[in-house]
This record gives C-alpha cells, sequence and structure tokens, in this order.
C-alpha cells in the first residue's frame, strides 16, 4: 500500500460517495474552509495497487495548550465485506505511518482521531492495538440522531412522536409563524444573535461569527448550505444552518429563544428543513449530536429529547483517540479534562 496526497476534487468527492460512512467533516468543502480558518491540512488517499481504498482529511489544530493533527470523522474506508476487519486494520496502520511523519514535521505533540467507526469490539481493539488511549474530550458528535427520510411526508409525520407531530400541525396553523429559507450571507449575522442567546443555556463552546460566515462561504458556492428562519409576530425566536452533502442533509447549527416557550416555532422549522432535505434528494438527515441515554442531567437531555420526537434511530462512534507523541500531551490532557468537567459532559 501506498500513501499520496489527493489534490482535484472530483477523486476526493467520488470516492466519499463509493463509502457509506461519512460525513461532510470529511468533504472536500470542510477542508477548504479550514484553510480559511488559517490551518493547515492534508488530503491523504491510501492506495492497494493503484485503486483508492481510503480517504483522510488531516488538520492542523494550533492552540496555546499545544499543537496536535486531528482527523474529523474519518478515517473513510472502501473495502469488500470478506476482508473488512484484517484489511481496515492494515490500512489505519499505513495512514498512520503518514501521519507520525507529518505530526514530526509540524511538531505536534499528539494524532487525535473521531472515527466515523461503529463503536464495537473489533474497531475499538483497532485503536488499542495502535497505541492508541480515549481523549478526555470528544470535538465532534460520537453519538447522534439519524432519520431516514426516503418515506413520503405523510409516513414521516406518523413516524413522529405524538406531541412532535401535534405541534408541527399547531405551527402551521398559526397565521402569525412563518419559516424563510435564505442563502444571503448577511443573514448569518441574523442567525448569530440568537445563538449567542442559545450558548449559556445548552453549555456549549460557541463558534465565533467569523467561523459561522466562513463555513457557510465555503459550502454555499456548490449549493450545498442554506439557512432556515423561524419567526412568531415577524420577531426571530428560532434558526438552524443546513448542510447538504452526498444524499445527507445535516441539521448543523441551531439557535433558539425562550421568549415564546408556547409557540412552537422550532418545531415548524425542523420540519421544514426536512421536507427541503427531501426535496433536494437526501435520504438520510442527520440530526447531528445527542446526550447519552444514560445521563439524565446532560445539558443536551432537552435537545435530544426535541430530536428523538421527530422519529429515527441512534448511531454510536467509536470515541474519539488520542496518540501521544510526546509529555508535552498530558499538558493538553488536563486542559481538556478541566474543561469537560466545567461543561457537565
Amino acid at each position: 500500500m501506498e500513501t499520496s496526497e489527493i489534490k482535484k476534487k472530483t477523486i476526493w468527492e467520488y470516492f466519499l460517495l463509493s463509502c457509506q460512512e461519512k460525513t461532510f467533516l470529511q468533504s472536500w468543502n470542510w477542508g477548504e474552509f479550514q484553510k480559511t480558518m488559517g490551518n493547515k491540512i492534508w488530503r491523504l488517499g491510501i492506495y492497494a495497487e493503484d485503486n483508492l481504498v481510503s480517504s483522510a482529511l488531516i488538520i492542523k489544530i494550533s492552540a496555546k495548550r499545544g499543537t496536535f493533527l486531528f482527523c474529523p470523522h474519518g478515517p473513510n474506508i472502501k473495502i469488500s465485506n470478506s476482508q473488512f476487519l484484517i484489511s481496515k486494520y492494515g490500512i489505519f496502520k499505513k495512514l498512520l505511518e503518514e501521519l507520525k511523519k507529518i505530526a514530526k514535521e509540524e511538531r505536534a505533540s499528539f494524532i487525535r482521531i473521531s472515527p466515523i467507526w461503529e463503536r464495537n469490539k473489533e474497531n475499538i481493539e483497532i485503536f488499542q492495538n495502535l497505541g492508541f488511549r480515549k481523549a478526555p474530550l470528544h470535538m465532534h458528535p460520537e453519538l447522534t440522531w439519524m432519520l431516514n427520510i426516503s418515506q413520503n411526508e405523510e409516513e414521516l409525520l406518523m413516524g413522529m412522536r405524538k406531541t412532535t407531530r401535534y405541534l408541527i400541525r399547531q405551527a402551521r396553523k398559526n397565521p402569525n409563524v412563518s419559516i424563510e429559507k435564505t442563502q444571503n450571507l448577511k443573514d448569518i449575522e441574523r442567525f448569530n444573535e440568537l445563538y449567542q442567546t442559545t450558548v449559556d443555556r445548552h453549555h456549549f463552546a460557541p463558534f465565533s461569527l467569523e467561523y459561522l460566515k466562513n463555513e457557510f462561504s465555503a459550502f454555499l458556492p456548490d449549493n450545498q448550505t442554506m439557512i432556515f428562519l423561524g419567526k412568531y409576530k415577524e420577531e426571530l425566536i428560532a434558526s438552524a444552518i443546513l448542510i447538504y452533502w452526498q444524499n445527507i442533509a445535516f441539521y448543523h447549527q441551531g439557535a433558539s429563544s425562550l421568549r415564546y416557550p408556547k409557540i412552537p416555532v422550532s418545531y415548524l422549522l425542523q420540519w421544514e428543513a426536512i421536507k427541503e432535505a427531501k426535496n433536494r434528494g437526501c435520504r438520510i438527515y442527520n440530526f447531528w449530536g445527542i446526550a447519552p441515554t444514560d445521563s439524565k442531567n446532560h445539558p443536551w437531555t432537552g435537545l435530544t429529547l426535541f430530536k428523538k420526537g421527530f422519529g429515527g434511530y441512534k448511531k454510536e462512534y467509536v470515541k474519539t483517540q488520542d496518540l501521544p507523541l510526546s509529555s508535552k500531551y498530558w499538558l493538553n490532557y488536563l486542559i481538556e479534562k478541566i474543561r469537560k468537567s466545567k461543561r457537565g459532559l
């Protein structure tokens, strides 16, 4: 097997079409977004007998707590089922050889992987056998809620929790409730105003306005993103940023106000986002992260109940993994442990 950088968008995106498990965090445009944020990236491909069998977007993260290489929701692997586990280990081992070389050149103290691999014994052992340890803090969802939207609208409504279905219909009947769809970059600022009021309520680390604008701008040229604005009496009280990529819709950013708690604008907004995904030919609607089922005090518990009300199923991935490369890693480990505790995660 050989490792080389992939320079062409068409090759990268076409390969990912053949991968079953994937998110936009490995898309070409996510790499472009990272570059606008000043991050160095590598798009690596693993070839076996001239056939591309795996890809991995690698991002160099430079922070006060240390420098590390990060692979979000990767690597992606295309392989036959009969040789899956053996070849998966071999492919990942080959990728790791290249990552160690890059880490040495970039003076990174560790390598972090947020795998898009199912959380099972075999996949966990691959990381253990290669010297990885569980990271103190995850950076992207390890537990997500998904909905198959290939059914018709009536079937989707019937698959929802009774209360969710009722609230959607109530919002549709209310003449003061409206949902606007927009691709205007200026509307990111409107989203951000509401987003900042949501941060403290759900105890998550907020993204900056620059981050939100650059992310939106990276996916906009390919018509892969949209902003939803939910209003009551023309006042913005709910909003969301959706990403549409390779027939999957991602509810990536959300914001809401508690000003009118009895007006179910958020429910109708989510339903309109699902319908837009269907119109775009998406087969899966990814609600993004949810709280663990055994954690009643988790800050995302209320949000999780909201997402599950639309029907669907959960996906659990192997927890974020770290490969320490120097003693500097342990400073980062300690800082992230403290952050996790403060956030109540």
